[in-house]
């Protein structure tokens, strides 16, 4: 962004362009009406009636841009792709598909709580019929493509055999590593990413780019019971067939593109979207390689244009028409591979990661195709991201090597200015030039050092106000408008919620790794050697974890030579699933005789002691 309050705008756009609302209108059946999905609570967790605001012509108080991809995405209801394929949109996040075959319909991407996936199907079944439920596919990792699972089949109906969930080779373990590992920090940053607790009008929270936020409903998660190996791997699921392609390390550590034979017909998963993605997500993630993106986007045109009439993805709206799809595909690839390219470039050139988002720029076919804006992965973050991914945190000077954490550098900042009362007059003035950007620099040392500051908490606010109405980038937008409301009203948390059974589709082993980014390292290394012996009844598993020099490991079977654990605990995997999701303790297990322990019974104490809670709603904006 530049220092004024808005972002730059290309001249060259086609703002008479209407191809996009005529696409995403296409094939229109029914709107849910009214658009609320309620748990069963009563709760809201999701309102579509909330953006109608949209339907006017955009406020100063928003880009136009933005404005005017959440009026695309702000689109609600049932439509057909082609006959046989329908999707509800505007439900959640992501989209919904409903493929149907000889006895019912597969789902694709069930959402991601399970509230809005069942009103998602009840609206489908009101129209298309009560069909069941025959398959689900997950195209990814991501939990916006599997946590309303619950919502559109039994987990019964799975485990019997009757209904195959299929997603891609790894999907499991970084389903676990996104939402259990380190879950609890990207729930709190997702809150800001997406602005889900932020009111909904032309002032505040307008979409994210991606759709228009997330539901907060119940999250859960049914393991897979066929994983995509290889691509060209083919599948029949009622009588459809498919053909898959595997994606790995594009937009999610596992993904899939597949492709419909019979019906001409490719989803493209989130590899291909109307925006342009991130390469490192602002809510956290591992950075994805958008070298590998592009080169799996031409295989895609490679393996499935020719016999390709419609491209449908887990989020947005259709593309039809072969060579639309072609240039649709081409164009995000080429994308991805300028945005590495050149960014690695400038890598070699001696720029650092701020250096290069501050002076990369698409050339202008891409800067002027509606779905390459940064409406969700900006450039100027992603191109520091693949800084990131090759150099690291480092840039190299030294300066920068060895500096204060942000309080400690803070204090001293503040100081050197004249204290903070200078520093915010000096602020306010930088404020009412429209250099915005600095103003939120210097005003969060003063915020890091003096929390409390009330004058510097107000202007930060209303700097972060400005430069949120002033971002073409849904999430820059989100990020900053959810930074002024915490500090004027206080942290508002996570909205975000999530079943116990996402536990349960974990292997014991991520179980016990998530246990491990847990443990207190200093207090476990004072506590000393103690190793733990569980004997799960229900699976016949046997685990030792060992607690030595303040690391956790997990072995399964035997203690390492044959060493005697201090205590036995045997029970079943559900049991520790309850206990781990909060509905239970240990000593209440015990009491009920669901846990057995033999030994030192003070060891699963001292165990939990070791084990420290995570704060979902830790502060950002103040230290």
């Amino acid at each position: 962004m530049t220092g004024s309050e808005q972002e730059p705008m290309d001249s060259g756009l086609a703002w008479d362009d209407e191809q996009d609302f005529a696409d995403a209108d296409r094939g229109f059946v029914a709107r849910l009406d009214p658009g609320v999905v309620r748990d069963a609570d009563g709760r809201v967790v999701w309102d579509a009636d909330a953006y109608a605001f949209l339907d006017d012509e955009c406020p100063p108080t928003a880009h136009p841009s933005l404005w005017r991809q959440s009026r695309l995405v702000a689109r609600q209801g049932l439509y057909e792709v082609v006959p046989g394929i329908h999707q509800v949109r505007g439900l959640d996040l992501s989209n919904i598909t409903f493929v149907e075959g000889e006895r019912g319909v597969v789902v694709i991407d069930p959402l991601i709580s399970a509230e809005v996936a069942a009103a998602a199907l009840a609206l489908y079944r009101e129209h298309r019929g009560e069909r069941p439920v025959t398959g689900v596919i997950y195209t990814h990792s991501h939990i916006d493509h599997f946590g309303g699972v619950r919502g559109v089949v039994d987990p019964a109906e799975v485990a019997a055999g009757r209904v195959p969930v299929i997603a891609p080779a790894g999907f499991l373990e970084h389903a676990a590593g996104e939402n259990v590992v380190t879950g609890t920090a990207m729930a709190r940053r997702a809150a800001y990413m997406y602005g889900a607790a932020l009111p909904k009008g032309p002032a505040a929270q307008i979409g994210c780019g991606l759709g228009q936020t997330t539901s907060t409903g119940s999250v859960g998660l049914i393991a897979p019971t066929v994983d995509i190996t290889a691509t060209g791997q083919e599948e029949t699921v009622d009588g459809v067939r498919i053909v898959f392609q595997l994606t790995p390390g594009t937009e999610a550590p596992a993904e899939m593109n597949f492709h419909f034979p019979d019906l001409r017909v490719l989803c493209a998963a989130e590899n291909a979207c109307h925006t342009l993605h991130n390469v490192l997500t602002l809510r956290g993630a591992l950075v994805r390689d958008p070298s590998a993106w592009a080169r799996y986007l031409t295989e895609t045109i490679r393996l499935f244009a020719t016999d390709t009439d419609v491209v449908f993805g887990s989020h947005h709206w259709p593309t039809w028409g072969q060579d639309r799809v072609v240039r649709f595909l081409e164009e995000q690839r080429d994308a991805y591979a300028y945005l590495h390219d050149q960014s690695v470039r400038l890598i070699n050139t001696g720029h650092t990661g701020a250096e290069i988002a501050e002076q990369l720029r698409f050339p202008p076919a891409l800067e002027r195709a509606w779905h390459t804006r940064g409406y969700y992965g900006s450039l100027s973050h992603n191109a520091k991201a693949v800084y990131q991914r090759y150099m690291g945190w480092f840039d190299g000077n030294p300066a920068h090597l060895w500096q204060h954490p942000p309080a400690e550098a803070a204090g001293r900042y503040v100081e050197f200015m004249g204290g903070a009362d200078t520093v915010v007059a000096k602020a306010r003035k930088s404020y009412e030039a429209g250099d915005l950007r600095w103003v939120a620099e210097v005003l969060s040392h003063v915020l890091f050092a003096e929390p409390g500051h009330g004058e510097a908490r107000a202007l930060q606010a209303d700097t972060f106000e400005r430069l949120g109405r002033g971002a073409e980038c849904g999430p820059w937008r989100n990020f900053y408008l959810m930074g002024a409301a915490e500090l004027r009203g206080g942290i508002l948390g996570t909205p975000t919620r999530r079943a116990p059974d996402i536990l349960a589709a974990l292997t014991t082993e991520q179980i016990f790794r998530s246990l491990a980014v847990r443990v207190n390292g200093p207090r476990a290394a004072a506590a000393g050697r103690l190793l733990l012996r569980w004997e799960f009844i229900d699976s016949g598993e046997v685990w030792t974890l060992l607690v030595s020099n303040g690391a956790l490991t997990a072995t399964p079977g035997d203690a390492p030579r044959g060493e005697r654990p201090t205590a036995v605990l045997r029970l079943a995997r559900t049991t520790l699933d309850t206990v781990l999701a909060g509905a239970s303790t240990f000593a209440d297990e015990i009491a009920g005789g669901t846990v057995v322990l033999d030994g030192d019974a003070h060891a699963l104490i001292t165990f939990g002691s070791l084990l420290d809670a995570p704060d979902p709603d830790f502060a950002i904006v103040t230290p």
